[in-house]
């Protein structure tokens, strides 16, 4: 193996009071990522652009060198749930979310209080797979709130989702949830935004008032009692080739991206939500992560030029506000993962890139347009340094645009 990418979901932040001024990247104890920046070079990257602001897969998308119009977010979360599609079935990233009702539409929750069970999604996805539409269609649940929704047919993509934070380049937390909207004037766009709508209203209309929600609030919990949906999209992903990678994605949208990109995918079962727990089902599925990595890397390092390494779970404290849990992940990532890679990637002269996708600062939970730190090891010659948004921004690699990532550091040709 010549090369490994980890990317470290949301890892960049800013200054934050907890840390007396410093990020969680810089408040944490990382022996084994400052073993790696002190022997090799750093740099910031905009993972798509300057001022771009962007969501997981556009990060992911552009960073392997990709235009953003090549592949939509539905697509590859229906594909990494091994959904079946043909050209024209409609694919959409769903979240079950929490409203007061639907004439206000106000915004409780978008994930319904990340406390929606495994068990409560499958349940309540088996009583909306038996909504009547004049089309078929098919409702997934993934991991935790999240799900998918695959429209079978001729439909348009050119529709808005109705999740008002989401706005291309943008990402403004919205306290109110809109309509699907048809981005141009013909009559399958106008079409496909009714059916979809329409599922979301029935869909509401089955949620609020099932048992599975009554019990919730019984418990104090909220509802899961709405749909938000986005990134609708109809055409396979249209990505660049990687044959030579392996990936241990376990997330659908990551498992998606690596399958389109011709990679080979070693995943696991996320472990499901049973107690309402929602960071220590986050915590037992970075322990699955770094330890499936790990057995990957030693069982396959010689039959791949190339890995990708993706850990989520230090994205969702950023959206919560929760610069502790951030720090520890990115702790227990650096005690369990990078030790071993501190032995393995020099012994076996495996060049590495640390990075983010994007950064999630936790005082704006949600992601921002700040660079993010970038770690090239290259066994130069050793240096003192932490990696850290700080030190990254004055490394010799200076700025990297997304795009050139992979080209400049001498991952791809």
């Amino acid at each position: 193996m010549k090369g490994i990418l980890v990317i470290i979901d949301g890892a960049g932040d800013l200054p934050c009071n907890q840390f007396d001024g410093k990020t969680p990247l810089e408040a944490a104890e990382t022996p084994n990522l400052d073993f790696f920046a002190s022997r090799g070079e750093m740099g910031y990257m905009y993972p798509v652009k300057p001022g771009f602001i962007p969501e997981s897969d556009e990060a992911i998308v552009s960073i392997f060198g990709n235009d953003l119009i090549s592949s939509t977010r539905g697509q590859l979360e229906a594909r990494g749930t091994d959904l079946k599609l043909i050209r024209g079935d409609l694919a959409l990233r769903v979240n079950f979310a929490t409203i007061d009702d639907l004439k206000s539409k106000n915004v409780i929750d978008r994930r319904a209080g990340r406390t929606l069970t495994t068990s409560e999604a499958e349940i309540l996805s088996k009583a909306l797979n038996k909504i009547k539409l004049p089309c078929k269609f098919i409702f997934k649940p993934t991991i935790q709130h999240r799900a998918c929704l695959v429209f079978k047919g001729g439909f348009s993509d050119n529709i808005s989702g109705n999740d008002l934070t989401y706005i291309q380049g943008q990402f403004k937390t919205a306290d109110k949830v809109g309509f699907c909207k048809p981005l141009d004037e013909d009559e399958n766009s106008q079409y496909t935004a009714n059916i979809v709508n329409e599922f979301i209203e029935k869909a509401f209309e089955i949620l609020d008032k099932h048992p599975i929600n009554d019990a919730r609030r019984t418990k104090g919990l909220m509802p899961a009692n709405y749909l938000m949906v986005r990134g609708a999209g109809i055409e396979v992903p249209k990505l660049k080739v990687y044959r030579k990678w392996v990936s241990t994605a376990y997330m659908p949208l990551e498992i998606g991206f690596s399958k389109t990109s011709g990679m080979e995918v070693y995943s696991f079962e996320y472990p499901k939500l049973k107690n309402f727990d929602a960071y220590q089902n986050l915590h037992d599925a970075l322990e699955k992560a770094c330890g499936h990595s790990i057995k990957i890397l030693k069982n396959h390092y010689k039959d791949f030029d190339y890995m990708y390494v993706h850990f989520k779970e230090t994205d969702l404290p950023g959206h919560d506000n929760k610069p502790m849990e951030k720090k520890l992940m990115i702790e227990y990532i650096d005690k369990i993962f990078f030790k071993f890679l501190r032995g393995f990637a020099p012994q076996n002269k495996i060049k590495v890139i640390v990075t983010a996708d994007h950064s999630t600062p936790c005082r704006l939970k949600a992601h921002s347009a700040d660079p993010v730190p970038v770690l090239f090891y290259n066994d130069s010659i050793p240096r003192q340094r932490k990696f850290c948004e700080k030190e990254a921004r004055k490394g010799a690699l200076g700025r990297i645009l997304g795009p050139e990532l992979l080209q400049k550091l001498g991952f791809v040709k």
